[in-house]
């Protein structure tokens, strides 16, 4: 599936390079999601952040990066919790929502629990949906790989088929895929072992480290240029 994916939604003929910033409205950029994506208080960012966190770093001063991710949330919590509703009443056309969940969705939680083809797509299509309605732009993303090995040092893939239902959604309504899980894979395996703690914070081999979370932050930024989304052109 990932070979042959196609995500050329919303992309540009012209290099985006080209674009003067002057020229460029000014949209707002949200992120929903979980702990991986969501920022941590001033006390714990020396520690830990999520990448979501580190997006402003990765954008021009016409985007605002406004980053609702929130810790231990699922796609259905997030819902169920209101905070969806907050940010679909913000949003205004040519914004943009990355949506990236599937940590919490895979837990026996039953207030968080979804069930990867069904009710997880289902929340996805809505997300998307939704946003679309309102003249704005979705992203959806691959959670981000947790450092899970074998004995023989084989990275285990802990998200199963939330993975593959991001994906089918991004394709069934032709959506920009962010396949972090991928990238971030690649990345943590040549960290492995001796120095899977510069990704992962102590505690933990899911939540990131500051360095950790402005790595995803780039290849999320880089995927976005590689895809030549519109939203590149508010990319530094």
């Amino acid at each position: 599936i990932r070979d042959d994916l196609v995500t050329g939604v919303q992309t540009c003929a012209l290099p985006i390079l080209r674009v003067s910033l002057n020229s460029l409205p000014p949209i707002t950029l949200y992120m929903i999601g979980d702990s991986t994506m969501a920022n941590k208080p001033a006390d714990r960012m020396a520690v830990e952040q999520g990448w979501g966190q580190r997006m402003p770093e990765f954008v021009n001063s016409k985007a605002n990066v406004s980053n609702h991710a929130r810790n231990g949330r699922s796609s259905r919590s997030f819902i169920e919790e209101g905070l969806w509703t907050i940010v679909l009443n913000s949003l205004q056309p040519d914004d943009w929502v990355i949506i990236q969940f599937g940590h919490n969705d895979n837990k026996d939680d039953p207030a968080r629990h979804t069930d990867p083809f069904t009710s997880y797509a289902a929340n996805l299509r809505m997300f998307a949906k939704e946003t679309r309605a309102k003249g704005a732009h979705p992203v959806i993303c691959t959670s981000i790989v947790r450092g899970s090995f074998t004995s023989d040092g084989v990275l285990v893939n802990t998200h199963g088929d939330y993975l593959e239902a991001a994906i089918m959604v991004a394709q069934e309504l032709s959506l920009p895929l962010l396949d972090l899980e991928k990238d971030t894979a690649k990345l943590v395996s040549s960290l492995w072992p001796s120095q899977l703690k510069k990704f992962y914070v102590p505690e933990d081999n899911s939540h990131l480290t500051p360095w950790g979370a402005a790595q995803v932050a780039e290849m999320a930024a880089g995927r976005i240029r590689e895809q030549n989304l519109l939203l590149a052109a508010y990319l530094k």
